[in-house]
């Protein structure tokens, strides 16, 4: 029995001896199955253990009884007849043992580094491979900062996994929702809200904020897209991540209502606070945590404009883009770009429609990337717009290239889970 107690303890019998006061030597005979006979070798080793004194018929020196000995006699504790008050000190060993599990960590700050660069990795690959393959990338980096988490570590290193948490389970939302999972993506960003304002994160929070913003307008709640929006601006209504908000959270979704002064003030603030950060060149891969870039605002307000039946200032600001859009690695920011012009050209004075429908072609023949909601979504809605020139034969062969697309694996999964009553 001794030796099971060790082993599920993890002690050595070097240190049961230390604790109970009997030699090693005494020890290694118990273990080896005789029994001890002197009662004060007995109270030694049971209050060495801690054994609790409700488990034994002995009063121990913690025990009730041996401080406050019954009428008629009872035990006196080796302390107590000493004369000394009847309290039984920690031993070093104890103390020792107790800093240790406070202090002892299952994560070590280079596993921290691995993780942190491993959300990176996710980020920098997902426009290539889309939600749809690196969805559960994502879930087992949740699943393993979570078994993490479960353990113990001091302080700063269990901040740095509820953050890692907290953005895993935010790319997941954010994922959701190119995805066409609404009901998911809201649960995702649920949980990293939660976790990120359990680290008083202001910037994931407001990060988070603009996905579920985000969702929102995918589904059509273009009210509710604007109140995420400004729930993350008041945070922080200088912060760079408001601009995030204020152009894809606001602007866009006060375009798709129809508030033309709304949607200017939202772009203009943006712009502003552009002018007064450093932010990132390029376009800036969708789902990065960093602000957005100048390019990115300039796109989004695009799609805002473009809400309004703003023509010529949707080509004004897809002119300045271009060079950074054909330069970047980002199909989906071309393929969204592509098809926000042609559907400008389409609602122009004078519809340029064959121009309209090579650029729809083009993203289509490209494939846009891996598909996701927003490119399936606006490519629908340049065909429903096309379709008052549907006898004209650029206008046919683009239907007929959209229901190939559409009909391919991934995009036919997306198309059924987004197919939920509203326009796609």
């Amino acid at each position: 029995m001794l030796t099971l107690v060790r082993r599920l303890a993890s002690l050595r019998q070097e240190d049961v001896a230390q604790m109970t006061g009997l030699s090693q030597s005494a020890l290694s005979m118990l273990e080896a199955g005789r029994r001890l006979t002197h009662i004060d070798k007995i109270i030694s080793l049971l209050e060495g253990l801690t054994v609790p004194f409700e488990l034994v018929q002995l009063p121990l020196a913690r025990s009730p009884e041996a401080v406050h000995p019954p009428d008629g006699g009872g035990w006196i504790t080796p302390v107590a007849a000493a004369g000394s008050p009847s309290y039984e000190w920690e031993s070093p060993l104890t103390v020792a043992k107790r800093l240790n599990a406070t202090t002892s960590s299952n994560t070590d700050p280079e596993t921290v580094l691995v993780l942190e660069r491993a959300v990176e990795d996710i980020v920098a690959r997902y426009e290539a491979r889309g939600p749809h393959r690196m969805a559960s990338e994502a879930t087992d980096l949740r699943g393993y900062v979570q078994q993490l988490l479960e353990g113990q570590q001091p302080p700063r290193q269990r901040k740095a996994l509820f953050h890692l948490a907290a953005q895993t389970s935010g790319l997941l939302g954010y994922m959701a929702v190119n995805a066409g999972r609404a009901s998911l993506a809201d649960a995702y960003c649920a949980e990293a809200q939660k976790l990120a304002e359990n680290i008083g994160d202001q910037d994931l929070l407001m990060w988070i904020s603009g996905t579920r913003s985000l969702n929102a307008y995918y589904t059509g709640h273009f009210d509710k897209a604007v109140e995420w929006a400004d729930a993350g601006i008041n945070m922080a209504p200088g912060h760079p991540q408001a601009i995030r908000l204020l152009v894809n959270g606001r602007a866009r979704a006060l375009g798709k209502i129809g508030d033309r002064a709304g949607t200017e003030r939202a772009i203009a603030t943006a712009q502003e606070l552009t002018t007064r950060h450093q932010l990132p060149g390029g376009i800036t891969p969708c789902i990065s945590f960093a602000p957005y870039s100048p390019a990115r605002t300039l796109a989004n307000a695009a799609t805002a404009h473009l809400a309004l039946g703003d023509t010529q200032q949707v080509l004004e600001y897809a002119d300045q883009i271009d060079d950074f859009v054909e330069q970047s690695d980002s199909e989906w920011s071309r393929a969204l770009v592509r098809l926000d012009v042609a559907t400008a050209l389409l609602n122009g004075r004078s519809p340029e429609v064959e121009h309209a429908m090579q650029l729809g072609l083009q993203v289509l023949s490209i494939g846009g990337g891996p598909p996701i909601r927003s490119v399936v979504q606006r490519a629908g809605e340049l065909h429903a717009l096309a379709s008052r020139w549907r006898t004209q034969l650029e206008v046919q062969e683009f239907a007929e290239a959209l229901q190939t697309w559409r009909a391919g694996p991934e995009t036919r999964l997306l198309v059924e889970v987004c197919d939920d009553g509203r326009p796609m």
